[in-house]
């Protein structure tokens, strides 16, 4: 609990902190002054009071903001201004006020590149050894003569060090024949290798695409990585930490397969095979059956035990500086993409809006990331600081993409709307950011089985 608490403040701390400095800052680079500058809401906590602005530290750790002087002219009914009109906020020009808005987010989006940056020039990003570990019966794999444990070592004369050096060529190669030398209880061989096209399906997003595939997978490690309050995991006697390593008597390699075995048998036992700190357990885990969208959009129903499931390694390969930038940065963007995906996707209904969560969901997932590891918690704070931007960003009043979205009409109007119509949208975006919480808060409250009393 203390743990997840302390994890829970850390997160969301830094998250506000980078949001609102981007606010100040460009305000400040600007010309406009701050009159307070918060972390929090509600009672203050602690005040400091500088040459102009007051800091202040609030009760409520749920957000914070930037008032700044002359957000509302004195021309709409603002009344006299007792400030300088030079550092009026609403006198300032249209790009100024566009860059001061947008600056929240966009530190979000900064700090994301940032830490992701920072975890793979430090700890690296897992990579898996070129060994295979699942070989598929009746693929090219099979068909070529390779086998679980083989150790490819060279992919058409050029050397792999690890399996992604594989996957790389095998993409590049677009369904040609690949030359591949491996290495068998010491022996070497060289097989001949032809990749089939095999449509993969995201259970998450819904999504499928054709990629090339050679039948057989990196040897990993399925471990649990959460385990839900009351859900089949639980009752199971799974932790997080234990490693997976056969369902049903069948050797699972990855995370995928684990999943994968799972949403097939729902409301079926399931025998799973479990090492926790060295020593094997025997563990039987039945399974939920909730309803799901199939590919072509049909209603089908899935198992689900709802745990944390991820594939480790224990290697790990850090980037230099530069390169560590650079693919920070394609990160960020590639999870922008997917959080906004996700976003349309619970919006029209394709994800489960059992999905929707917030204030308690984060700190469980602070505190399990906590213990994980500092790389893990790092990634996860710039997961949810690239959530918060996207959030942010969507064109609903009392949002920061809310005010970008009136300063569009602005520059289309050549004129501000009026202040009684940017007053009835923002109180509208303020009940719909309140039923939003509250759905959230109720999902975050069923996950934890909060409601158990009312069903005795």
């Amino acid at each position: 609990m203390i743990t997840t608490i302390v994890s829970f403040v850390v997160v969301i701390g830094i998250l506000i902190l980078i949001h609102e400095l981007g606010h100040f800052f460009v305000a400040r680079l600007t010309g406009v002054g701050v009159e307070r500058f918060s972390i929090g809401f509600g009672p203050v906590l602690l005040r400091w009071r500088g040459k102009e602005t007051e800091y202040c530290l609030s009760a409520i750790p749920m957000g914070g903001y930037v008032k700044m002087m002359g957000e509302e002219s004195p021309l709409e009914g603002g009344g006299t201004p007792d400030y300088d009109p030079k550092k009026a906020f609403a006198l300032k020009p249209l790009w100024a006020r566009f860059l001061i808005v947008f600056a929240g987010p966009g530190m979000n989006l900064v700090l994301a590149v940032a830490i992701a940056a920072g975890v793979l020039m430090t700890v690296g990003r897992p990579v898996w050894p070129p060994v295979a570990g699942r070989v598929s019966e009746g693929g090219p794999a099979v068909a070529a003569g390779l086998k679980s444990g083989d150790v490819v070592t060279a992919v058409n004369g050029a050397p792999v060090r690890h399996w992604e050096d594989l996957e790389k060529a095998v993409a590049a190669w677009d369904g040609k024949p690949l030359e591949l030398r491996v290495t068998r209880d010491g022996n070497r061989r060289t097989v001949t290798l032809t990749p089939q096209k095999r449509t993969i399906e995201d259970p998450l997003m819904k999504e499928s695409r054709t990629v090339w595939d050679i039948g057989a997978g990196p040897r990993s490690i399925p471990h649990i990585t959460s385990v839900a309050p009351g859900s089949p995991s639980a009752q199971a006697g799974l932790k997080p930490g234990d490693v997976v390593t056969s369902v049903a008597g069948q050797r699972v390699y990855t995370a995928e397969e684990l999943v994968q075995a799972i949403r097939t048998r729902p409301r079926q036992p399931l025998t799973l095979a479990v090492e926790r700190d060295g020593k094997p357990l025997t563990l039987t885990v039945t399974p939920n059956a909730e309803k799901d969208k199939g590919p072509n959009g049909e209603t089908i129903e899935v198992g689900r035990i709802q745990a944390g499931i991820a594939s480790r390694t224990d290697t790990y390969l850090a980037d230099n500086p530069a390169l560590a930038v650079w693919n920070g940065a394609v990160w960020t963007k590639d999870m922008t993409v997917v959080t906004v995906k996700g976003l349309w996707k619970l919006l029209v209904g394709t994800i489960d809006r059992s999905n929707i969560g917030r204030p308690i969901q984060i700190a469980s997932m602070a505190g399990q990331q906590a213990k994980e590891g500092l790389g893990p918690l790092a990634m996860f704070t710039a997961i949810i600081s690239i959530n918060l931007a996207v959030l942010n960003l969507l064109p609903v009043p009392m949002l920061d993409g809310g005010h970008l979205f009136f300063f569009v009409i602005e520059a289309i109007l050549g004129r501000p709307l009026s202040l009684k119509k940017r007053e009835a949208a923002q109180q509208l975006g303020f009940v719909l950011l309140m039923m939003l919480m509250v759905y959230a808060l109720y999902n975050d409250l069923v996950r934890i089985d909060a409601f158990k009393f009312f069903k005795q």
